[in-house]
């Protein structure tokens, strides 16, 4: 009976588990549809249409790019690619899925 309780409870705790990690982690489609939404926003932004996010462009239309400038522009260049944006994103992703 006891075995029986406990392989019941450790299934019980898998499946939520796995519920917590698939509700976290948008399917292929749901990432792609954010990241195609991303561009957009970044090419509405790009008011000289240089590939490149200063702080001000920044500032009306992302406002998530704009409170973290300073970390996406490591290199202290005062302007952002979509490139280094994706990067920070996918390492806060891979911090806070860490940080379970």
């Amino acid at each position: 009976m006891r075995f029986t309780r406990f392989v019941l409870l450790a299934m019980l705790a898998g499946a939520a588990l796995s519920a917590q990690a698939q509700a976290q982690a948008p399917d292929p489609a749901r990432r792609e549809q954010l990241r195609t939404e991303l561009h957009k926003r970044f090419g509405a932004a790009d008011a000289n249409v240089d590939g490149r996010l200063t702080r001000d462009e920044a500032k009306g239309k992302m406002p998530w790019v704009y409170r973290n400038f300073d970390a996406i522009d490591s290199a202290h260049t005062g302007a952002v690619t979509m490139d280094q944006i994706e990067a920070y994103a996918a390492s806060q992703r891979g911090q806070r899925s860490a940080g379970h």
